[in-house]
């Protein structure tokens, strides 16, 4: 079996964060200095200045969805048992609580570094290898972290909102995030050989997929926009560790809904 090796690209990712870093503190800096625009012309949302863009490329991403990746998720959701679903969403969340430990200590969160090691511990030991969730049964929740909520612990600026082919909703801090918790720190994925790797991570996204269905009932008004607010918005969450002071995202629009899955 061939070995799959992320940390290979190392010399390719780190260019990428670096510049979503840079591009953060670059936006920052532009909208302090941005001028008015012409009047007459159609307001640009400041955390959305590449709205046109975005919205083409939120089309192919739904066209996509729509024809090829939600009928196999229906399809999923209809045959797998609820129990067997659980247990692999659990599964999964249980690979992930490395990069919440490792993210934990370099934001300096030494409470939910215990947790996230005390989850694993408990999941993979008593929960058959993390199929089953014993650890919230515990009093020990899941405490997501990820190296775009570091880079904004440390003062890194989310900078614009983009929509990304396939990735969906992002920005720089979050995309330089990704690159690092899935190329650079350590992960439980670097175990898997190829070419299962290819077929776990095909798993895990029509799992994920399928358990955003349910979610599908609450949008409403400009999907773009709904998918926008609740994305930044779970985002502020995240960081701000469900410390909201103030709405950073409030506009005009109603649609507000946090995602966990985002």
């Amino acid at each position: 079996m061939t070995r799959f090796s992320p940390r290979g690209w190392l010399p390719a990712v780190l260019p990428v964060a670096v510049l979503a870093i840079l591009l953060s503190a670059g936006s920052a800096t532009a909208q302090n200095v941005q001028e008015p625009p012409p009047e007459g012309s159609t307001p640009t949302n400041p955390q959305d200045p590449y709205e046109n863009w975005n919205r083409k490329v939120y089309t192919f991403n739904d066209t996509v969805d729509r024809w090829a990746l939600r009928p196999v998720a229906k399809t999923y959701r209809t045959f797998m048992p609820d129990f067997a679903d659980r247990a692999i969403t659990n599964f999964f969340n249980n690979l992930s609580e490395i990069r919440n430990f490792t993210n934990s200590i370099l934001q300096l969160k030494g409470e939910s570094a215990v947790v996230a090691a005390g989850r694993f511990t408990y999941n993979t030991v008593f929960g058959l290898g993390g199929l089953i969730d014993v650890a919230t049964a515990f009093d020990l929740p899941e405490r997501p972290e990820d190296f775009g909520q570091t880079l904004g612990y440390w003062g890194a600026g989310s900078g614009p909102y983009l929509m990304l082919p396939f990735l969906g909703p992002s920005s720089p801090r979050r995309l330089g995030g990704l690159g690092m918790d899935g190329f650079v720190l350590p992960s439980l994925w670097d175990d898997i050989e190829s070419p299962e790797i290819y077929y776990a991570r095909g798993l895990q996204i029509v799992d994920k997929r399928a358990d955003l269905i349910p979610a599908e009932g609450f949008i409403s008004g400009d999907v773009y926009i709904f998918v926008r607010n609740a994305f930044m918005q779970r985002r502020e969450f995240l960081i701000n560790d469900g410390k909201v002071t103030r709405d950073p995202f409030a506009s005009d629009d109603d649609e507000d809904l946090m995602l966990d899955d985002f």
